[in-house]
C-alpha cells in the first residue's frame, strides 16, 4: 500500500502529485535582481516535488535583504520568471512563488537608505551582501501612511506572479521579515492602529491577506508562519499561542490555500510548548504543511497520523534534487554540502546528480 505522503492532495486550486513539498531556500544566484537560465534548470530538476515554493522574492526594490535575490516588481522579472514556470510546469511540476518584505532584515548598502520596520529596532541579525555576512543596518520606523503603499507592492507581486505562470503565491509571514516583525510584541512598539494589543498587531497580516487575496483568489494563497522561532532576532512573543490563535483565526476567515508551518527553531530545534503547534493545526481549517527537520520515517508518520497534510523539505533539496522520487523509493540521500549554499553558479546548484549512488 502507498504511504498516504506520496498520494495526491488539492491545497486549494493547486493539485499536487504528491505531498512533498520544496520549501523556500535562498542561494543568491539571481543577477541584477532577475531570475535566468540558471535557475530554470534548478526548479525544473526540482519538479518531482508535489509542489515547489521559490526562493524568497522581493516584492519591490526596497524589500530586499540580501544580495542576488530575484524579484517580482518589473516586467523583465515576470517575462524571466516565466521560463522558469514553463520549466517546471514541462517536467509535470507545480510551483508557487514566496513573496517576501524583509523589513529591517536588510543593508542600506542593499536599498539605497535605512531598511523600514514597524518600530526603530535593529535586528542582531547578519545579512548577505557582496560576497559575505553583514550585519544588518539601523532601521526606520514605517510611517503609517507609507503602509498602503507596502500592500499594493504584495498586490502587484501577486498579480504579477500570475502573469509569470505560477500557480500561486506564498506570504513569507515568518522568520523575523516583516509580517512576523509586525506581529510580534517584541519587534513592534507601535503606538498607532497597527501596534499594541494583539487585534492591532494582526492588522497588518490582515490587509496583506486581503490586497493578495484580492488579486489573484485566496484558493491560490498560501502563507508561512513560524510562531515559536526566534529567526532574525525577532524575538518570542510575550503570548505566542494567543498571537497565533488570532492569526489563525484571520486565515481561517480569508480561507487560504494552505497553511506552511515551520516547526520549532527555524532550521534548528523541533521545540515549542507542549501542545502549542497542535493547538494551531486543530484551530487552522485548510491544508496544514509542516517544516523543519523532516525525515522520510517522521514525514509519513505526521501524514498517516493527519499532524499534517504535507510535508515541506529544504536542505535535503539541495544536494537531492529529486528527492520525492528517492523518498518514496526509499533511496538513499546525498549530504547536504558545506560550500556553496550563498552566491555563485551552476557549481553546488545544478550539478548534483539525480538519484543516489
Amino acid at each position: 500500500m502507498t504511504d498516504k505522503l506520496f498520494t495526491p492532495l488539492d491545497a486549494g486550486a493547486i493539485h499536487m502529485k504528491n505531498r512533498i513539498v520544496m520549501a523556500p531556500l535562498t542561494r543568491n544566484r539571481a543577477k541584477n535582481d532577475t531570475p535566468g537560465v540558471l535557475q530554470a534548470t534548478y526548479y525544473a530538476q526540482r519538479a518531482g516535488a508535489g509542489l515547489i515554493v521559490s526562493e524568497g522574492t522581493p516584492i519591490s526594490p526596497t524589500a530586499k535583504g540580501y544580495a542576488d535575490t530575484p524579484g517580482i516588481w518589473s516586467d523583465e522579472q515576470v517575462a524571466q520568471w516565466q521560463e522558469v514556470t514553463k520549466a517546471v510546469h514541462d517536467k509535470g511540476g507545480k510551483i508557487v512563488v514566496q513573496i517576501w518584505h524583509v523589513g529591517r532584515v536588510s543593508h542600506e548598502s542593499l536599498i539605497g537608505g535605512p531598511p523600514v520596520a514597524p518600530s526603530a529596532i535593529t535586528a542582531q541579525s547578519r545579512t548577505f551582501v557582496g560576497g559575505e555576512f553583514l550585519p544588518t543596518s539601523e532601521p526606520r520606523a514605517l510611517e503609517t501612511a507609507e503602509i498602503a503603499g507596502i500592500l499594493e507592492d504584495y498586490a502587484r507581486a501577486a498579480r504579477n506572479a500570475i502573469r509569470a505562470g505560477f500557480d500561486g503565491v506564498e506570504i513569507h509571514a515568518a522568520n523575523g521579515y516583516l509580517i512576523d516583525q509586525f506581529l510580534r510584541d517584541t519587534s513592534n512598539k507601535r503606538t498607532d492602529g497597527y501596534g499594541g494589543p494583539i487585534a492591532n498587531r494582526v492588522r497588518f497580516l490582515r490587509e496583506v491577506v486581503a490586497a493578495v487575496t484580492g488579486a489573484i483568489g485566496a484558493d491560490r494563497t498560501g502563507i508561512r508562519l513560524s510562531p515559536w522561532s526566534n529567526a532574525n532576532d525577532v524575538g518570542i512573543d510575550s503570548d505566542t499561542p494567543a498571537l497565533f490563535a488570532a492569526v489563525i483565526d484571520v486565515l481561517n476567515e480569508a480561507g487560504l490555500a494552505f497553511l506552511h508551518v515551520v516547526e520549532g527553531q527555524t532550521g534548528g530545534p523541533r521545540e515549542w510548548p507542549q501542545g502549542g503547534i497542535e493547538a494551531l493545526r486543530d484551530r487552522f481549517k485548510g491544508v496544514w504543511i509542516a517544516n523543519n527537520g523532516y525525515s522520510r520515517e517522521s514525514a509519513i508518520e505526521a501524514v498517516d497520523s493527519g499532524a499534517a497534510d504535507a510535508v515541506a523539505f529544504g536542505k535535503l533539496y539541495i544536494s537531492n534534487p529529486d528527492l520525492a522520487e528517492r523518498l518514496e523509493a526509499d533511496l538513499p540521500l546525498s549530504p547536504l554540502p558545506t560550500q556553496g549554499l550563498y552566491g555563485g553558479g551552476a557549481e553546488f546548484y545544478t550539478d548534483y546528480p539525480a538519484r543516489a549512488a
